[in-house]
């Protein structure tokens, strides 16, 4: 993995004039600096790596953060400009649990773009949640 002090950083920005969304775990703006990559990992839900899934919501959370530090690596990339959030039967509670898990994951300080879409089902029969992420890697 690159080294998070020396690898390219997306600008996080929350302008005035917008909610402060730092509770929730995210920020409205990300800027990809110039002379980096992109790197877009798919959906990860809250399997673990031989399919048994939790029914939950918290747990599934849990580990789908987990599968996508895995992919992170695998990238190569600590840096995350944006994230896509699918919540089954989404609540206010529910976003709480997310903004915890976000915050046990990848620290406080860590707040990409974000955007939330709660939706009536997932891939999988019993799957709660499922998050993906852009990021941003140093030019090859």
């Amino acid at each position: 993995m690159n080294d998070p002090k020396t690898s390219p950083r997306p600008t996080l920005i929350n302008p005035p004039g917008l909610y402060d969304p730092a509770p929730t775990g995210y920020s409205h703006i990300a800027v990809v600096p110039a002379g980096t990559r992109l790197a877009f990992i798919a959906g990860q839900g809250g399997e673990t790596e031989d399919g048994p899934l939790s029914d939950d919501f918290r747990d599934q959370v849990r580990q789908a953060m987990a599968n996508l530090l895995i992919a992170i690596e695998a990238a190569g990339g600590p840096q995350i400009a944006k994230l896509t959030v699918l919540i089954v039967a989404h609540s206010e509670q529910r976003l709480g649990v997310l903004g915890e898990e976000l915050k046990r994951a990848f620290g406080a300080q860590m707040k990409p773009a974000c955007t939330l879409i709660p939706v009536p089902r997932l891939a999988l029969d019993g799957m709660l949640f499922e998050i993906d992420s852009v990021l941003v890697l140093p030019e090859a």
